[in-house]
């Protein structure tokens, strides 16, 4: 019927599970220092699930990030580190895409203490051209609001490489990004830069629908990629946050977060897969029910 795009699910946080370790403000960087091994079992796990893209583990692997605790020396080696496992991953699997992962500046949805788009997008400029000549995809993540994006994109486009650009949307109204501008107040913005997609992500699913009924019409391929947790907590909004702040579901297994993607296909959505929380087990399912309905996965 259509050809479907199958994103991975969770990269830092089916890290930080699988490490065991408790977690920290660095998140999956974190692991990725401790386990780097890690990282290309994850890619792996996603690839025999039925994706067919691996998203890179850079999405806090960014300068400001770490310069708050003494790491800025390594921002290229790690960034080397998660490109590698990717890449591997991937000519192991015999097929799919790479997606280089950049993700907010200083903390995720939080785009009232990002910088202004035009230094953002000078920040921006370094991960962009670390890992643009070995990846598929510059895929923009967890943007909340529209200056941020702005950043991003500035820094993205232009480089030879399809962008996707990703939002995330308050948890109750999907109709929103997490700044409490209108979803649709990214159209001028998606008409200047011209992504390549417009996708929703690290938002409850519940919310999806109602900002993919939004972003289908900038008239790009779209679609979403939603988390497991209960919703973002304001314990995780305060200065360098750990992911214990936050509440794995209880009540999405790979069956009723399928159930959630196949409404997102029937919208037309054509690019989907998992966020926080949502893992290779979820990709699976999904890879079962969108081949069931007759989809072609590519």
């Amino acid at each position: 019927m259509t050809d479907i795009t199958l994103l991975d699910g969770s990269i830092g946080q089916e890290l930080v599970k699988r490490s065991g370790d408790r977690a920290t403000p660095l998140w999956s960087t974190q692991v990725m220092i401790d386990h780097p091994d890690l990282v290309r079992q994850v890619h792996d796990a996603y690839f025999r699930a039925g994706a067919t893209v691996a998203t890179t583990n850079t999405y806090a692997v960014l300068r400001d990030r770490l310069k708050r605790v003494a790491l800025e020396d390594r921002v290229e080696d790690l960034t080397e580190t998660a490109m590698l496992s990717a890449r591997a991953a991937r000519d192991a699997a015999g097929h799919g895409r790479v997606a280089a992962s950049l993700g907010p500046l200083i903390a995720s949805y939080r785009p009232d203490i990002c910088p202004p788009a035009e230094e953002a997008a000078k920040i921006y400029e370094e991960p962009v051209r670390l890992m643009k000549d070995r990846a598929d995809i510059l895929l923009i993540e967890t943007m909340s609001s529209v200056d941020q994006a702005d950043g991003a994109l500035r820094a993205a486009t232009g480089q030879g490489k399809p962008v996707w650009l990703s939002v995330t949307v308050e948890d109750d109204d999907g109709t929103k990004l997490r700044s409490g501008e209108p979803v649709g107040d990214l159209a001028p913005l998606v008409a200047r830069h011209d992504p390549d997609a417009v996708l929703v992500n690290c938002s409850r699913p519940e919310a999806v629908a109602a900002a993919l009924d939004i972003v289908k019409g900038f008239g790009k391929p779209f679609g979403a990629y939603a988390n497991g947790f209960t919703r973002i907590s304001e314990g995780f909004l305060k200065d360098a946050p750990t992911v214990d702040a936050l509440e794995q579901r209880t009540d999405l297994d790979p069956a009723a977060y399928a159930d959630f993607v196949m409404g997102w296909v029937g919208q037309g959505a054509t690019i989907v897969g998992g966020c926080c929380e949502v893992g290779p087990d979820h990709i699976a399912e999904l890879a079962r029910r969108l081949n069931e309905a007759g989809h072609r996965i590519v």
